[in-house]
């Protein structure tokens, strides 16, 4: 199997434009086959690690260092919070009554979302199901913060900036969640019965019976990563192109599932 494309490669470290569901080390009931990592280290040696986490369902940028000394450096920055990762994601507006009812309701009264929030709840394994992480509301987790800018607004939809501050596993994900915007396709914390579909769009257009979503897979992207070279010490800042799958839903969601003229005079 082909390596994904690479976005940055130099002495010290490389850069991937990591494609979802693509596992980057072997997990237990993960996807068959050789987990990315192992690729890698298969062309370039068994020296070279990556420095930060992205899940298997998630696409992007993923840094990878070759040696021991940019490992230590890279991966400090993201444990010291120094480095920026920003994620893009399309999330699913649940009904009122239903977002209401999220652990941190982020939509206001008029249920619009804002413009920029923040999510700030504690993360952990969720002891009753492997795999899956939970939010703790009063002890135990680990501190999970994420900042989030809403970019577009849609019909049912919204289309948002994501920065983690905190690094935990499946932060982004979990966060929407309790904030009652899950994430597109999330087969953990979404909403199964939450689809894009043409036909539910464009007004007459019916669709074939077979009609497949316009996103089959989680809807998160790690869009950007900056970091301070290793080396030359100055900032790096890597970037992954949106998948064509998303460029597609978000060509019909601006062409056909724009919000209401009354609803985007609240949100204004």
């Amino acid at each position: 199997m082909a390596l994904p494309p690479i976005i940055y490669e130099d002495d010290s470290l490389l850069a991937f434009d990591k494609p979802g569901d693509c596992a980057v080390a072997s997990e237990r009931g993960g996807p068959p086959g050789p987990a990315l990592l192992a690729q890698i280290r298969a062309r370039y040696g068994a020296q070279v690690a990556t420095v930060h986490r992205l899940d298997t369902e998630t696409s992007g940028v993923l840094v990878c260092a070759k040696t021991k000394p940019a490992l230590d450096f890279l991966s400090g920055q993201f444990q010291a919070r120094t480095a920026v990762r920003v994620y893009h994601a399309l999330a699913a507006l649940l009904p009122a009554e239903r977002a209401a009812e999220a652990l941190m309701p982020v939509r206001g009264a008029d249920g619009v979302l804002p413009d920029e929030f923040k999510i700030e709840l504690a993360l952990g394994e969720d002891e009753h199901q492997p795999g899956r992480m939970r939010v703790y509301k009063r002890r135990g987790g680990r501190p999970g913060l994420t900042d989030f800018r809403t970019q577009e607004r849609f019909r049912g939809f919204v289309w948002l900036e994501c920065r983690p501050v905190t690094g935990r596993t499946h932060q982004i994900r979990v966060h929407l969640a309790a904030g009652g915007v899950p994430i597109l396709g999330d087969a953990l914390y979404g909403d199964p019965t939450v689809e894009l579909r043409l036909s539910d769009l464009k007004r007459g257009y019916k669709g074939r019976a077979d009609e497949k979503p316009l996103l089959r897979r989680l809807a998160l992207h790690a869009s950007e990563v900056t970091v301070t070279h290793p080396v030359t010490r100055l900032p790096l800042t890597l970037r992954a192109p949106l998948p064509a799958e998303f460029e597609v839903a978000l060509k019909y969601l601006r062409k056909f599932g724009a919000a209401r003229s009354a609803e985007l005079s609240r949100q204004r």
